[in-house]
């Protein structure tokens, strides 16, 4: 009677490169991992006594029935105690014209509180009052529904309470440590700070 085949981890049979070969590890390690993958770029919003923006690109949909998005904040972050505060968040999904807005809300050294959005023009959400940004391609009001740890970061579960969409037009995307736009490659070294 023939043994059956053994299996083999799926880790083993990715294609290596000399390139790829290099072990990776660690905190530094992931993130250069993670920096090849590319995303949107959007910036979320609390509204209230501790409200509060913050650019992050650890967002995504979840369920249609019924309408759920994540997002990821560290619990370090101002932004995490804005979003529990408040228990709800906006998220305005920002368009390629927008990098100065990704960066303005990426930088520690901006006013706190509502003072920082005297900035830049936004509107109060008709549904929670989270700031929704001005220009962005598509925006979302979210009740909090669900908290998860995950790592030093909490996993925020949001039901859409409403959403809308802007003008059409190109995304912006975080690639690689850079900021780039939909269709086209990044010029020059727009490298992300803050």
């Amino acid at each position: 009677m023939a043994e059956p085949p053994t299996r083999r981890s799926t880790i083993s049979r990715l294609p290596v490169s000399a390139e790829s070969s290099a072990r990776i590890s660690g905190q530094a390690g992931l993130r250069e991992v993670m920096a090849r993958f590319a995303t949107g770029v959007t910036v979320l919003t609390a509204p209230g006594e501790r409200g509060h923006g913050m650019t992050a690109n650890a967002f995504t949909s979840v369920s249609l029935e019924p309408p759920l998005v994540l997002c990821c904040v560290s619990r370090a972050a101002r932004m995490h105690e804005a979003i529990v505060s408040a228990n709800s968040f906006a998220v305005s999904i920002l368009g390629s014209g927008q990098e100065a807005t990704a960066r303005y809300f990426a930088d520690w050294r901006r006013p706190r509180g509502q003072a920082q959005f005297e900035q830049v023009d936004c509107t109060p959400g008709p549904r929670t009052g989270a700031p929704l940004l001005d220009g962005a391609l598509a925006w979302l009001e979210c009740a909090l529904t669900e908290v998860h740890a995950g790592g030093d970061h909490s996993i925020f579960v949001g039901e859409v309470l409403h959403a809308g969409r802007g003008a059409a037009g190109e995304a912006l995307l975080f690639n690689n440590g850079r900021f780039e736009r939909t269709g086209a490659r990044g010029t020059g070294d727009r490298r992300a700070t803050g």
